[in-house]
Formats: C-alpha cells, sequence, structure tokens
C-alpha cells in the first residue's frame, strides 16, 4: 500500500514533459512575468505606493511558479517515440536505408 502511494508522488514529481511542452512552458514563464511587471509598475505608480508594487510583483511571480514548475499534463501531450537501449540482449534490429544497424 506504501509503495503503491510512494510510486503515485513519484510519478507525479517526476517531471516528464515533452519538447513542445519545453517550449510552452518558456512561453509562460516570458509572458507571465513580463505581465507581473507591467501590472506591479503600474500598481505602483498610479497608487506612489512601493510596497504593494512589490506584492503586487511577487504574487505575479508565484503565480509563473505555480503554472510552470509543476509538471502538469498540457506539457506532456507530445512524447517522442524513443529508440529501445541498444544491447545484446534486446531482440531488436533497426534497419536505415536497407542496412542493420545495431
Amino acid at each position: 500500500m506504501a509503495d503503491q502511494l510512494l510510486e503515485q508522488v513519484r510519478d507525479a514529481v517526476e517531471g516528464q514533459i515533452d519538447f513542445e511542452g519545453q517550449r510552452l512552458a518558456e512561453l509562460l514563464t516570458t509572458v507571465l512575468l513580463g505581465a507581473a511587471g507591467i501590472i506591479a509598475f503600474l500598481v505602483g505608480f498610479m497608487t506612489q505606493d512601493i510596497r504593494l508594487s512589490l506584492y503586487v510583483g511577487l504574487a505575479g511571480t508565484a503565480l509563473t511558479f505555480l503554472v510552470v514548475v509543476p509538471p502538469w499534463p498540457f506539457y506532456n501531450k507530445n512524447p517522442e517515440g524513443w529508440l529501445p537501449p541498444h544491447n545484446a540482449t534486446s531482440g531488436f534490429s533497426i534497419d536505415v536505408d536497407g542496412q542493420k544497424v545495431g
């Protein structure tokens, strides 16, 4: 029972995302942090309160962290089909242009 729970937690935090998910995470990071900075500046400028501006910027950073850091399922929609590992016991034969490789 505990092993199953530990395995589920390990799978949840392992962090497998594909290349498109990495691109999306980078785009979300840039957009969210940029928007948080602009909003924090505008709020601070309009209210003339640096503390409020810092809190808005911190909230935007925390929101970005929650969106980008966990391995959400939408970051792994296009997984790559990797080749099997090559060793003497694997029964796989790979043909490239009619020639056996591996």
